[in-house]
C-alpha cells in the first residue's frame, strides 16, 4: 500500500466483478487503486449466477469483450486459483427450429473465427450420457468456454489484488458525496465522514448511483432483472462438466438473434405458456463438490421501482424449472439443497451498457446486464483505454 492512502489515482466504487475487473486493469497500468464496497464482501449478482464464461451467446459487439475476458481469466488462472475449470460450453438443441439456428450460428462463427464444433445427436449423448435421447438433436459445442464457482472467484480476486503494492481495498465502505473541486481532483465522503480524494472515479454499482446521483439515475431509464435458480444436492459423481445450455437458451440468447432464421421461428412462438411468462430457460452448471446450479426465470422491473419485484422465491417456477430440466437429463438425483434469486441492473440502450460522465473524471459504468461475468474483465480493459485516451 502506498504511504498516501488518502489520495488515488483511481477509485471504484463497488467491488462485484465489474468494478474489480477495472481494478485489476488499472493496477496493471502501475495506478494507485481504492476499492470501495458498501458491504463486507460482495452479495449480489456477482455470487448469485451460474458462473458461466459464455462469450458464445452474446452478440458480435459484446462478444469481442468476452473472447477477451477468457484471455484474461486464463492469465489469472496462471497465477492464482480462481477457480476456473476449462470444459467447454454446448448448447443442446431440441427441435428442427433449433437445429436450424445452431447450424446457422455455428456458420456465423467460422466467419467471426470462434471456434465451434456442430454435433450429431449421438455425439451429444456420447460427451453428456445422462442427455435424454428423446430430447436432444444435437449441439453447438464451445470448448474454449470456462466456468467458475460463482461464490468463490470474486473473493479470489480480491485476494489477488490485495497482492499489489499499489491497491487498497476499503470493504464496509459507504460512499455518500462525491465532490470535484477541480477537473482532475474529486474528493469522496465516507458514511463515517471519512475523506480521500482521487484523480478519477468510476462507480460501477447501481445503489450507489441511484443515492450519489439521483437526478441522473432517473433519467437512465434502467431496468431490474429477478432470476430464480436452484442447487442440486452432489451428485454422486462428475456427469456434467462444462457449461450447458439448452433449447429455451438457444431460443433467448443475443447470438443467435443474428441468424437468418431467427425472426421466422420467434414470429411462430407461443406467447401463452408458463415459460414464456416468466422468462425460463434451463442451464446446468456442475461444481466441484457434484452440486448443479439449475435454473432459472427472468422478472422485470423499473429500476426506479424496485418494488415491483417480490422477495419471494416461488415454489410453481421451481417445479416448472425441475420439470423441464428433467425432461432434458436423467440425473441420479433430483434433491433441492437451495433454492434463491439474484437482481441485477440491465440499460435499455443499444450498447447494452449504461456509461456516463456525470462530472469530468466522474465515470458511471452499471446495467452490464446478465453479461457480467462473462464480459466485464475485457469490457472494463476496454473502457480503460477511453477513459485514459490510449
Amino acid at each position: 500500500m502506498t504511504a498516501d492512502t488518502h489520495h488515488s489515482d483511481l477509485v471504484v466504487i463497488g467491488g462485484g466483478v465489474l468494478g474489480s475487473f477495472y481494478a485489476y486493469h488499472a493496477l496493471q497500468r502501475g495506478l494507485r487503486v481504492k476499492l470501495v464496497e458498501r458491504n463486507s464482501r460482495p452479495s449480489d449478482a456477482t455470487v448469485r449466477n451460474f458462473g458461466q464464461v459464455v462469450p458464445s451467446g452474446l452478440d458480435q459487439n459484446w462478444q469481442k469483450h468476452g473472447r477477451e475476458s477468457l484471455r484474461i481469466y486464463k492469465e489469472i488462472q496462471a497465477q492464482t486459483d480462481i477457480s476456473l475449470q476449462q470444459n467447454g460450453s454446448i448448447y443442446i438443441a431440441s427441435d428442427d427450429e433449433e437445429c436450424t439456428l445452431i447450424e446457422e450460428l455455428h456458420q456465423i462463427n467460422r466467419e467471426t473465427e470462434y471456434h465451434s464444433e456442430l454435433l450429431t445427436a449421438e455425439q451429444c449423448r456420447a460427451r453428456y450420457p445422462n442427455l435424454r435421447s428423446d430430447y436432444c438433436r444435437g449441439g453447438l459445442f464451445f470448448p474454449a468456454e470456462v466456468s467458475v464457482n460463482p461464490r468463490r472467484m470474486i473473493h479470489h480476486l480480491h485476494e489477488h489484488l490485495r497482492t499489489q503494492s499499489n491497491f487498497e481495498p476499503r470493504f464496509e465502505t459507504l460512499i455518500q458525496q462525491v465532490n470535484p473541486v477541480r477537473s482532475d481532483l474529486i474528493e469522496l465522503e465516507t458514511s463515517r465522514g471519512e475523506k480521500f480524494s482521487a484523480n478519477k472515479v468510476i462507480v460501477c454499482c447501481g445503489a450507489e448511483f441511484q443515492t450519489l446521483f439521483p437526478e441522473h439515475f432517473r433519467q437512465s431509464e434502467m431496468k431490474l432483472c429477478k432470476l430464480q435458480m436452484l442447487r442440486l444436492a452432489p451428485q454422486k459423481q462428475s456427469v456434467l462438466p462444462g457449461n450447458i445450455l439448452t433449447g429455451l437458451s438457444i431460443r433467448r440468447y443475443e447470438s443467435f438473434s443474428q441468424c437468418p432464421s431467427w425472426d421466422a421461428i420467434k414470429a411462430t412462438e407461443s406467447k401463452d405458456t408458463f415459460a414464456h411468462q416468466w422468462g425460463l430457460h434451463i442451464l446446468f452448471k456442475q461444481e466441484l463438490d457434484g452440486g448443479i446450479i439449475l435454473g432459472d426465470s427472468h422478472e422485470y422491473t423499473s429500476a426506479d421501482h424496485p418494488s415491483g419485484l417480490d422477495f419471494d422465491v416461488r415454489s410453481d417456477v421451481n417445479y416448472a424449472i425441475l420439470m423441464e430440466a428433467k425432461r432434458i437429463m436423467d440425473l441420479p438425483s433430483w434433491d433441492v439443497e437451495a433454492s434463491w434469486y439474484g437482481i441485477y441492473s440491465q440499460t435499455s440502450q443499444p450498447s447494452g451498457i449504461h456509461l456516463e460522465t456525470i462530472f469530468p473524471n466522474v465515470h458511471i459504468t452499471t446495467g452490464i446486464g446478465g453479461k457480467g461475468m462473462t464480459s466485464s474483465a475485457g469490457f472494463t480493459q476496454h473502457h480503460l483505454t477511453e477513459i485514459y485516451n490510449d
